[in-house]
């Protein structure tokens, strides 16, 4: 397990300063692609998507986070959709197992997949045998719109009698038992039972989120937005999550690469990792969002009189970088922007 003082952000600030945290979980993504197109996704997952995880980079990860959190390593599955690939999910457990890493705590699905109860007890047994120690079935307004809830009721059913009911988490249950189904609703009342959800759970403005969702909700001036910094948010991640490419984005913050578990393992990543630097990370880092909008202006970038979270304009200002060919380095993969 590292220590904070082996990252050199923490090496250099005093004592009473706030520290970059150890990252102790890490969300691999199988692949961007997913049966869903999600307005909430952060991710901008979809049908069209691609990318698959190698096993190789899967493990390594693994390991790496073992290195840097000990026994406190926590590693969930998820997507876009990782059941579109159910042997590569299968292949990366066998191997973890294989190689006694921890126990996988988390997998995700949309439940898309549960079209009978013998694949649906097939799979979960598979699951339980590699050590899965939680399942997770995302129901929401979102995915209902994609996926036919009585799937997504034979999967949770038959889940809690395999696994047990402490092991299987539904997001969110209240919309398991009251599905809301907002496809065939007229423009006005869809819009108020989405919001209506995400004032029920949070939603972040990136991705997706940011292009379809944030236009309904409450908005800010973009003044009280520009005197918040994005310092806490790094420092505080206590995670990450790595891409089927091996892109590394601290927290949730999708689409702001940190580092490449393909080029550098993700121990050396932590370490290396300075946030209150130079360039783009630096700039958010210390003046948040509103730090980058004077080089976007320069490029034509138009900011509007308000937006509806700090993320929301990061996303907005993000799309137009990348858009425009700007800190690809940093800003990508194309798979979150398009």
């Amino acid at each position: 397990m590292s220590e904070l003082s082996e990252n050199v952000y923490n090496s250099r600030v005093s004592r009473n300063e706030p520290k970059l945290k150890l990252w102790r979980s890490a969300g691999l993504l199988l692949t961007y692609k997913c049966n869903c197109a999600c307005e909430f996704c952060y991710y901008n997952c979809g049908p069209e998507k691609g990318g698959l995880m190698p096993v190789d980079t899967a493990i390594n990860a693994w390991r790496s986070l073992e290195k840097l959190a000990g026994g406190r390593a926590k590693v969930h599955l998820t997507g876009g959709e990782p059941f579109l690939y159910w042997e590569r999910l299968v292949e990366i457990l066998e191997q973890a197992k294989k190689e006694g890493l921890g126990k996988c705590d988390l997998v995700e699905t949309s439940g898309f997949w549960a079209v009978s109860e013998k694949i649906v007890a097939e799979r979960l047994k598979v699951l339980d045998a590699l050590d899965v120690r939680r399942f997770k079935i995302s129901t929401d307004p979102f995915h209902q719109e994609y996926v036919d809830i009585e799937v997504v009721r034979r999967l949770a059913k038959i889940a809690k009698e395999i696994l047990g009911p402490r092991r299987v988490l539904v997001r969110w249950e209240k919309y398991l038992e009251n599905p809301v189904e907002v496809s065939d609703m007229e423009a006005e009342q869809r819009n108020r039972k989405l919001i209506s959800a995400m004032e029920d759970y949070r939603c972040r403005f990136t991705g997706r989120a940011a292009a379809e969702l944030a236009s309904l909700a409450k908005g800010k001036p973009i003044e009280s937005i520009a005197a918040m910094n994005c310092s806490s948010d790094f420092l505080g991640a206590k995670g990450v999550h790595i891409d089927p490419f091996g892109n590394v984005f601290s927290g949730t913050c999708s689409g702001i690469i940190v580092g490449n578990v393909s080029v550098k393992p993700l121990e050396r990543i932590w370490k290396q990792f300075d946030p209150s630097g130079k360039g783009f990370i630096g700039a958010i880092f210390n003046h948040g969002p509103a730090g980058l909008l004077d080089k976007a202006a320069e490029q034509g970038y138009e900011k509007a009189p308000s937006y509806a979270t700090k993320c929301h304009l990061c996303t907005s200002i993000r799309q137009f970088l990348f858009d425009k060919g700007l800190d690809r380095s940093v800003v990508g993969p194309g798979e979150c922007y398009s």
